[in-house]
């Protein structure tokens, strides 16, 4: 079959994971609005292209906190990458590194940040945290992430608690025996989500600015409000996330929250975006809208299925050629 679209690897992933893995992968929260809001709001977002502009040389270059990447999509951190391909995030990390873009690698990984690290040496890799009550736990991660040589520090803050997602809760997800999640083995009896805090607060911001010289990101903003907080608690990027609407349902899709967030910090960080980038005209409308990049999450883990790292890499072509011409056709 050919492969032409994202959704061709979407319906090879439904097709060909076991079913309590592409459930995992799919699941949103609750009635899933928040997740299918994600794509049918670039639907409502049209273009106004202009006419006979040179188009015959483009440059879809960006940079990332001054580094700089092929075209702007990254990979975004989603755990479990062992459940669509056996080599997992080190698949990842050799597409990501293949094709010159970003990828954050998971705190809940299945492969350790030392084997992803090695698997692309050289690769352009940020890493997410997730903070646990433990926080010497945490403290250990950020530290052993900055060691390796990964560029950035990706607080995810959508994620006090774990959002309902029925679908897991009815086929009792857990994952099965032979996997780990590497990072956190013997830090404690890992598969109890309720290991997070949810006592975390802006002030925890400060906590890991003395931990590390990493510059951090912020991930599972949505508001104005939160945007001008993360300025000024010295975050250096931000994340538009719902976290593919796995968490809250009933909020907004991030396309929509991207105005605000851009318009708050004016400029005083840089702001990217994931969910919903289905095509590269997706990509095209959310940096019309402000975005610097944006990350993909589960088309991504759809690459995988269909062929590990090769396939992974045909995912970010598909959408590095999408965007080149729908940026031509644009004017």
């Amino acid at each position: 079959m050919a492969m032409v679209c994202l959704s061709d690897f979407e319906a090879y992933a439904k097709k060909y994971l076991p079913k309590i893995a592409w459930d995992f992968f799919a699941a949103g929260a609750d009635d899933c609005s928040t997740r299918d809001e994600n794509i049918l709001a670039y639907k409502r977002i049209h273009f106004r292209p202009r006419m006979l502009r040179d188009v015959s040389m483009m440059d879809i270059r960006t940079k990332l906190l001054g580094t700089e990447i092929s075209f702007p999509v990254g990979i975004a951190p989603t755990g479990f990458h062992q459940l669509a391909w056996p080599d997992g995030e080190k698949s990842t990390a050799r597409a990501a590194k293949a094709m010159n873009t970003c990828y954050i690698a998971s705190t809940y990984s299945t492969c350790t940040l030392e084997e992803i690290s090695a698997a692309a040496p050289g690769g352009f890799q940020w890493f997410q945290l997730y903070i646990h009550r433990n926080r010497a736990v945490s403290q250990k991660l950020v530290q052993r992430a900055e060691a390796l040589g990964f560029q950035g520090l990706v607080l995810t803050a959508d994620l006090p608690y774990t959002g309902k997602r029925r679908d897991d809760i009815r086929n009792g997800f857990r994952l099965p025996p032979h996997m780990k999640l590497k990072n956190l083995e013997g830090a404690f009896e890992v598969c109890k989500m309720s290991l997070l805090d949810p006592s975390v607060t802006w002030n925890d911001i400060y906590w890991l600015r003395s931990l590390t010289n990493l510059p951090i990101i912020i991930k599972g903003i949505l508001t104005k409000e939160d945007a001008e907080l993360a300025v000024r608690h010295g975050v250096r990027g931000i994340i538009v996330s719902n976290h593919g609407g796995r968490q809250l349902d009933g909020g907004p899709a991030t396309i929509d929250a991207l105005v605000e967030v851009v318009e708050a910090v004016q400029g005083r960080v840089e702001v990217y975006l994931d969910g919903g980038i289905r095509k590269g005209s997706d990509v095209l409308k959310a940096l019309a809208l402000g975005a610097r990049c944006v990350f993909i999450g589960r088309p991504a883990l759809w690459g995988l299925a269909y062929k590990g790292e090769e396939g992974l890499q045909d995912v970010l072509r598909i959408l590095q050629d999408e965007f080149r011409l729908s940026m031509a056709l644009a004017g």
